[in-house]
């Protein structure tokens, strides 16, 4: 089974909107929104997908969410046959961590295959963790946002220099940076020369919940992007719908 996060009690967070965020922004895409992850970033916006009441780990909002409101159980094949009811012919599996799960999303693509073999699959994960066996040769697009120091999570949890490099080889991987203040910049550089990631497949973000932070840091991340030869990408879904579950 798969563990979804929800946009209201009982009901998984299963829609059809715009991809807002890296290579595919823009795309009418179908998201999936897992439950649970392995890191906690304090700004982190879907902080309902792991910081359940108990959990201690930080957070700025200071808020921790109920399990049972916010997580619901489903077979693989009753997720799939969701997906496939709605119009986009493009997935994108996200959460939380989605590879967390990743022998049960294997049996969900695949189920989704049979029923729509178009579908052209993306993962978003935080880069930590490796693709499950089963589910690698089903992803078309890894979107790879690794956590830098401002996320709060320590390096040697967040930056695993085999699983970073693992990615940089493959030839599916964008990675995505979320930049808070210019300085992030040089922490960025280090990475990329570390992992020989190639700039055309690094796209820098401002972090951000509202559409006045995220243009105020878009002034200045641009001309980041233009002087390092990296890609922009704003959170679209931010500036259409505001930081709401299900968008």
């Amino acid at each position: 089974m798969l563990t979804l996060a929800t946009t209201t009690p009982g009901k998984p967070e299963i829609f059809a909107s715009l991809q807002g965020e890296g290579a595919s922004v823009g795309k009418p895409s179908t998201f999936v929104r897992l439950s649970r992850c392995n890191l906690a970033c304090h700004w982190c916006d879907t902080a309902y997908t792991w910081r359940f009441s108990g959990d201690n780990r930080p957070h700025t909002d200071g808020l921790d969410f109920a399990r049972e409101a916010n997580q619901v159980k489903l077979e693989e094949a009753e997720v799939a046959q969701m997906v496939a009811a709605l119009k986009p012919d493009r997935l994108v599996l996200t959460g939380g961590e989605p590879l967390l799960q990743g022998a049960a999303l294997a049996r969900m693509v695949e189920a989704l295959k049979e029923l729509r073999p178009e579908f052209h699959v993306e993962i978003e994960t935080n880069g930590s963790v490796a693709p499950h066996p089963a589910l690698d040769p089903l992803i078309d697009q890894f979107n790879v946002s690794p956590k830098l120091a401002h996320s709060g999570n320590p390096a040697s949890l967040a930056l695993i220099p085999e699983r970073l490099a693992a990615y940089a080889a493959d030839p599916r991987a964008y990675f995505k940076f979320v930049i808070a203040e210019r300085s992030d910049i040089e922490e960025v550089l280090g990475l990329v020369a570390a992992h020989s990631i190639l700039p055309s497949r690094v796209f820098l973000m401002p972090e951000g919940r509202d559409s006045a932070t995220l243009r105020a840091r878009a002034r200045w991340l641009g001309d980041l992007c233009a002087d390092h030869g990296f890609n922009f990408t704003d959170r679209l879904h931010i500036h259409l719908w505001g930081d709401t579950r299900g968008t």
